[in-house]
């Protein structure tokens, strides 16, 4: 599975309240009428101008805060096909994987990285490229059985096509 996408670029310690307001997620049940608000505490535009398979490129420890499931998944069903970052909040990471979302940690790549470049990640072989700069990372793969729970489309999905956990 290869991954290519525009770069939205956010900084450190951007919290699971910024990716999606409390305001707005006990009130919306509907995760594409919810999706609409991912990122307008600091990026207002983002639903209006996030396309399929956008990649965040973030800093340190993305997705800290709260651990509900609805932060990566207002991400992901607002187009967003992965996330490279820094570092990651230990439970946003699992639950990004749980929900669908790819999720790397590539330390270099922030720094190279400017917004709308274009990125290309191969989650499988732990190489991100940024094609615009032509430059190329090597990271941590993501593990097999993570990866069988990606494809799946998220832990519900791969639960309900093997009838349980076939890891």
């Amino acid at each position: 599975m290869i991954m290519k996408g525009r770069v939205w670029k956010f900084g450190d310690d951007i919290n699971t309240d910024i990716i999606i307001a409390g305001k707005h997620k006990f009130k919306i049940l509907d995760m594409m009428e919810l999706s609409k608000h991912a990122m307008e505490a600091i990026a207002p535009d983002f639903s209006q101008k996030v396309q399929k398979g956008d990649i965040i490129v973030a800093g340190r420890n993305f997705g800290c805060g709260s651990s509900r499931e609805h932060a990566p998944l207002v991400l992901k069903y607002a187009g967003i096909g992965a996330i490279a970052a820094k570092s990651f909040a230990r439970i946003f990471y699992r639950n990004a994987f749980n929900t669908g979302l790819a999720a790397l940690e590539c330390e270099e790549l922030y720094d190279s990285t400017d917004e709308g470049d274009l990125v290309q990640i191969d989650p499988e072989a732990g190489i991100v490229r940024n094609l615009s700069k032509k430059k190329e990372y090597r990271t941590k793969p993501i593990p097999p059985f993570l990866l069988k729970i990606l494809n799946d489309g998220g832990l519900v999905e791969h639960f309900k096509k093997y009838g349980g956990f076939q890891l």
